[in-house]
């Protein structure tokens, strides 16, 4: 892949929509990956005929923060700006037109993500859709779409952001703090919500505590899914080197074509929150010493360098756009 592939840009459209996007925000891995594939000269040519994949830079976070009106509420703008945008390089290249879209890809990490590529069915059906709202209950497909992780880079720094405890000052069983909302947070809530030492569980953090620390802290990190299945918990439990407890339904992991997850996580399903404490204590010490060890060793693949280094969060998903492509006969 490193000594072969190439990725063409199409040039066509202006920022903010386009060849732009956040970096500080939930939604930052959009922008992160737009800055870093405009900027890369290794796997970007500028030649089309040289290309084994062709991009489409529409950022659906930009279409959605500049032409959505929260209060008449029309999902129609995506529409527009995504159908117009490949009817504009479909007729001016020859390049969608030959393999019906399945040689390009997109790239969001919005809840809505799967939803702008609905209004053009070749992008919906052929092409290669990198999302974080990996959902196949809403025909997120595996075998030509890629899962890529939600990443929370608040401030825009992605120096500093990893490193935990040592197993003998992680006290705390297990730890959550966040929101109640989507489905299954509530059970999560209900059942422990402030009821436990071990298991430490709240909606709102009280004040004195750190999010952070309470994640070095702990042995394992519960990450539920939100109103998406996607959540940037994940990603923060694997840089604070705690064990990801997911807890999810429907969802295709990030690069679970080359990560063995079982390795260095824990799965639960909705009916088992009851029982999460008893779970995780029968977990022996020493498969939760080789799990956290794993942790350590693919956190590599979900930090963010610029300029990228191998085997970093960039080179993983060009890899798992990569791995799809091979499938496209054109």
């Amino acid at each position: 892949m490193e000594k072969l592939f190439k990725i063409f840009i199409y040039k066509e459209g202006e920022v903010p929509l386009f060849h732009n996007g956040p970096c500080k925000s939930i939604y930052s891995i959009e922008g992160v990956f737009f800055s870093l594939m405009e900027r890369d000269t290794h796997f970007r040519t500028l030649d089309p005929d040289q290309a084994h994949i062709y991009f489409l830079p529409f950022s659906v976070v930009m279409i959605i923060h500049h032409l959505f009106d929260p209060i008449v509420r029309d999902k129609d703008v995506m529409k527009h700006v995504v159908a117009d945008y490949v009817k504009v390089i479909s007729q001016k290249y020859r390049y969608w037109n030959r393999s019906l879209g399945a040689d390009h890809f997109m790239l969001s990490c919005h809840d809505w993500g799967p939803r702008a590529t609905w209004y053009v069915p070749q992008l919906y059906y052929n092409s290669i859709r990198a999302l974080c709202n990996a959902n196949t209950s809403e025909h997120f497909n595996p075998r030509k779409d890629a899962s890529i992780p939600e990443i929370n880079l608040i401030t825009g720094e992605t120096t500093g952001l990893t490193g935990g405890l040592p197993l003998s000052k992680r006290t705390i069983l297990a730890f959550f703090a966040g929101r109640l909302h989507g489905r299954i947070r509530p059970a999560l809530l209900h059942h422990w919500k402030e009821k436990d030492e071990l298991v430490q569980v709240y909606e709102t953090l009280p004040e004195g505590l750190s999010y952070p620390d309470l994640m070095k802290k702990s042995k394992y990190c519960i990450c539920p899914s939100g109103h998406e299945v996607a959540s940037p918990r994940i990603v923060e439990a694997i840089y604070a080197e705690c064990v990801p407890v997911l807890i999810s339904q429907h969802y295709v992991l990030p690069f679970s074509d080359v990560l063995d997850w079982g390795s260095f996580s824990v799965q639960v399903s909705v009916d088992e929150i009851p029982n999460l404490k008893k779970t995780l204590l029968g977990i022996p010490q020493d498969r939760y010493i080789r799990m956290q060890k794993r942790v350590k060793l693919v956190q590599r693949h979900f930090v963010v360098n610029n300029p990228p280094k191998r085997f970093d969060v960039f080179h993983m998903i060009i890899h798992s756009i990569w791995l799809r492509r091979l499938n496209v006969a054109v």
